[in-house]
């Protein structure tokens, strides 16, 4: 009997070990929630608080169509607002519903679901207790290129839209929100009908933009930003302006957020880095605990059939101070 008790605690040890090990990325592939639903978050960033990471998205659900009369391939679904996922381990994640929905019967509304909701990052505020969310709004040509604002109390919503704006009165696009160290939070986006990279200062309670902001990779055409600290130094992974195409992506640095920015090179490394994988930046998330571990967020868009755009997450590691994404079928964060 003792052998037989030893044998069942040992297989039941080994069980539980297989199943930690097994869970993992894969990145292109369609992802489940615990409720076994594909996943809809696109465009994402991820919050974390009190141990726990909240993924934000665009829901993108319906039909896709082809705008008509557009200078580029401007493929859209209807607006379904943003969706919010939990997750204390970055593998299971929980659909929490809903955290911005979008309006169904103002048109003039900013966010009708006949507009653009894109891009949604969330940031928390200690001093005003209040979770921030922007997000790029436009029209459907476009042509609005401005920045909404939703606040709420609680991490998964839902929010309260609160308005829109041209931060310091410039185009607002493809959009991200980096919180610093000293609780500082900074407004990167796409501006001047794209061919500039804006970063600009927010006010204390992360609503509006002071005015303070920096010029960087002018006349270069970038989107899609992604900014991360390591050691004191700043971080910035954009991509190319080719519509839903992917196209190789870029590395910035700099030793103030506000300071200088120099263009370094492709992080991506080894086959189809020249696509970024077939995908888009969209966010890179530090690892709590390893100063030196970051997860690359990207979407792998699907222009003709946008909710089937996929999640290309991938470990970014450095290499004697170089950054280096490398495609991985499946993947393990390193513990």
């Amino acid at each position: 009997m003792k052998y037989i008790a030893l044998f069942f605690v040992l297989s039941v040890w080994i069980s539980c070990t297989q199943t930690d090990d097994s869970k993992g990325f894969k990145p292109g592939e369609v992802w489940v929630d615990t409720d076994g639903n594909p996943i809809n978050a696109h465009g994402a960033g991820i919050l974390f608080h009190e141990g726990k990471y909240y993924w934000f998205g665009e829901i993108k659900k319906g039909k896709t169509w082809l705008v008509e009369n557009q200078s580029w391939e401007c493929y859209r679904v209807d607006a379904g607002g943003v969706s919010c996922y939990m997750s204390e381990n970055l593998y299971d994640w929980k659909n929490l519903g809903v955290a911005l929905a979008p309006e169904m019967t103002d048109s003039t509304s900013d966010i009708h679901f006949s507009k653009v909701l894109e891009r949604p990052k969330v940031v928390y505020n200690e001093k005003t207790r209040k979770f921030v969310m922007w997000l790029h709004l436009d029209s459907e040509d476009y042509q609005y290129a401005r920045a909404g604002v939703a606040v709420s109390d609680n991490p998964e919503g839902p929010y309260i839209y609160l308005g829109s704006m041209r931060p310091n009165g410039q185009m607002s696009r493809d959009q991200t929100l980096f919180k610093d160290d000293d609780g500082k939070a900074y407004h990167i986006f796409s501006s001047e009908n794209n061919a500039t990279m804006h970063i600009s200062l927010l006010t204390d309670d992360y609503l509006k933009p002071t005015g303070i902001e920096k010029r960087i990779f002018i006349d270069q055409s970038r989107e899609a930003p992604a900014m991360f600290k390591r050691k004191a130094k700043y971080y910035l992974i954009t991509s190319g302006c080719t519509g839903w195409s992917p196209n190789p992506a870029m590395l910035g640095s700099a030793d103030s957020i506000l300071g200088n920015w120099t263009a370094l090179y492709n992080p991506c490394v080894g086959p189809d880095s020249d696509s970024t994988f077939h995908a888009q930046s969209t966010f890179v998330l530090p690892l709590p605990g390893k100063p030196d571990d970051f997860v690359f967020l990207a979407d792998r868009w699907k222009k003709t059939d946008l909710p089937d755009s996929r999640y290309v997450w991938l470990p970014l590691a450095f290499r004697n101070d170089s950054a280096r994404i490398e495609w991985k079928d499946t993947w393990n964060i390193r513990k």
